[in-house]
C-alpha cells in the first residue's frame, strides 16, 4: 500500500468515528429511495442480472455476483415494487430469479461463494435463494420458480442429518459446518410449505429449529452461532438465529420458539444504547465484546423487533426498530459523487470494524431497505398504501 493510500484510508477513518460527512437522519422514503438505487447499481454493474457481492472501498472495485444475497434480494424488490409503484424494481426482480435458475446446480441446491467461487452447493446460501424463488412464484405465478424452490427444498432435506442438524455443505467460505444460524435456511423451507402445502417441509424446519434450541445456554444465547468466533457472534448471526427461530414458530404455531426468539430479541434490546448504536458482537452471557458497530446486524435486529411488534402488540419493539434506524440512517450517504457508495450501506461502522471491514456488502443494503420498510408499515401504514404483507419473507 502507498503512502497516499495509507493516508487516505486513515482520513476515512477519522472521519467515520467523528461523524463527518453523517446524514441528519430524514424521512424513511428518502434513505429507502437511495437504498434502492444502490442496490440497483450493484445489479447493473455485474452484466448478467445477479447483484454484486461487495463494493472494495480499498481497491474501488466491486466483487462478482453473489447467488445467496442476491436471492433475497428477490423479495426486497418487489416490496418496495409494491410500495412505490416503480416497475423497474419488478423487473430486476424477475431477472434476478431468472439468473438464479440459470446457476441453480445440478443438485438442486445453490454455489457457495461469489459466482466463480466454488463449484459446490451450500445449505446457508440454497436457503436464502429459496426465499427469491418462493416471491416469485407468488407474483408472477411462473412454475419454473415454484419449481426451482422445490428442487432446492428436497437438497436441504436430503442432507440434513437425523437429529435436524445440518453437518455437511457448509460454507468453505467460513470453514465452519454446524451452525446454529442456519435455522434461517429452514425458514426458506416453511416458506416452501406455504406455496406447497406439502407437509414434510414445515416438518423438516421444525426438526432444525428443535436443534437449534438444544443449543441454547440458560440465557437463550446460542452456540455455533458465528462465522468466525462463535463465542462471540455478530448481531448478523444473532439477529439470522432469531428470525428463523421466530418464523418458524409462527408457521408451526410453536410458542416456545416464538419465545425463544423473544428472549434473543428483549436482550439485544436491553444493550441498545440511547443513540441506537449496539455493538457488534457479544459473548454468552449478552455482554458486548466490541465497540464497533456491525450494521448489517443492526438493520436485522430491527425487522426483527418490527415483527415481535407485529406478533406481540408491544411497542417497545417498534421504538427499538426507530431508534437503530436512526443510528443507521447518519452512516448512510445520500449525496456525493461516487455512485459506487452514494446510498450504500458499510459493512462496520466505523468503516474499519470487525465486520466486512473497507466494504459494502450488499446485504447490508438489503435489510437496511428491508427494515426502512418494517418501519413504515409499522408506524405509518396508510401514508404510502403499504399492507402488512411485505414482512413475510425479508
Amino acid at each position: 500500500m502507498g503512502i497516499a493510500e495509507t493516508i487516505h484510508l486513515k482520513h476515512l477513518i477519522l472521519k467515520d468515528r467523528l461523524g463527518l460527512g453523517l446524514t441528519s437522519p430524514t424521512d424513511n422514503r428518502i434513505h429507502l429511495d437511495a437504498a434502492i438505487a444502490w442496490l440497483k447499481h450493484a445489479q447493473d454493474v455485474t452484466g448478467n442480472s445477479g447483484v454484486a457481492q461487495t463494493y472494495l472501498v480499498r481497491y474501488q472495485r466491486w466483487a462478482p455476483s453473489y447467488p445467496e444475497t442476491t436471492g433475497y434480494i428477490i423479495p426486497t424488490f418487489y416490496r418496495y415494487a409494491a410500495l412505490s409503484g416503480d416497475d423497474d424494481a419488478r423487473t430486476r426482480a424477475r431477472r434476478m430469479a431468472d439468473w438464479e435458475i440459470e446457476i441453480q446446480h445440478a443438485s438442486g441446491g445453490v454455489l457457495a461463494g461469489a459466482l466463480g467461487d466454488s463449484d459446490q452447493p451450500t445449505i446457508f446460501n440454497t436457503g436464502q435463494v429459496i426465499f427469491g424463488w418462493v416471491r416469485a412464484f407468488e407474483e408472477e405465478g411462473d412454475e419454473r420458480y415454484r419449481q426451482a424452490a422445490v428442487r432446492a427444498a428436497d437438497w436441504l432435506i436430503e442432507v440434513m442429518d437425523n437429529d435436524g442438524c445440518w453437518r455437511k455443505f457448509g460454507s468453505p467460505m467460513t470453514g465452519k459446518q454446524i451452525n446454529t444460524y442456519n435455522t434461517r435456511s429452514a425458514w426458506s423451507l416453511a416458506r416452501v410449505f406455504d406455496i406447497t402445502g406439502d407437509r414434510r417441509y414445515l416438518n423438516a424446519a421444525l426438526k432444525n429449529a428443535d436443534w437449534a434450541m438444544s443449543q441454547r445456554n440458560e440465557r437463550g444465547w446460542l452456540a455455533e452461532n458465528c462465522l468466525q468466533d462463535s463465542t462471540q457472534p455478530f448481531t448478523h448471526t444473532i439477529a439470522y438465529a432469531m428470525r428463523g427461530l421466530l418464523e418458524i414458530g409462527i408457521a408451526a404455531e410453536r410458542e416456545d420458539l416464538i419465545v425463544a426468539a423473544r428472549t434473543i430479541g428483549d436482550a439485544m434490546l436491553t444493550a441498545l444504547p440511547p443513540d441506537g448504536r449496539l455493538p457488534g458482537r457479544f459473548n454468552k452471557n449478552w455482554q458486548p465484546t466490541v465497540t464497533w458497530s456491525c450494521l448489517t446486524g443492526d438493520c436485522q435486529l430491527g425487522i426483527n423487533w418490527g415483527r415481535l411488534f407485529k406478533t406481540t402488540g408491544d411497542h417497545k419493539y417498534r421504538e427499538a426498530t426507530t431508534k437503530v434506524l436512526a443510528f443507521v440512517k447518519k452512516t448512510q450517504q445520500l449525496l456525493g459523487p461516487n455512485k459506487d457508495t452514494v446510498g450504500g450501506i458499510k459493512g462496520s461502522h466505523p468503516i474499519n470494524g470487525g465486520y466486512h471491514p473497507w466494504q459494502y456488502p450488499n446485504w447490508a443494503t438489503k435489510f437496511y431497505a428491508d427494515a426502512l420498510m418494517m418501519d413504515i408499515a409499522n408506524s405509518s401504514p396508510t401514508r404510502y398504501g403499504l399492507t402488512a404483507r411485505p414482512d413475510r419473507d425479508d
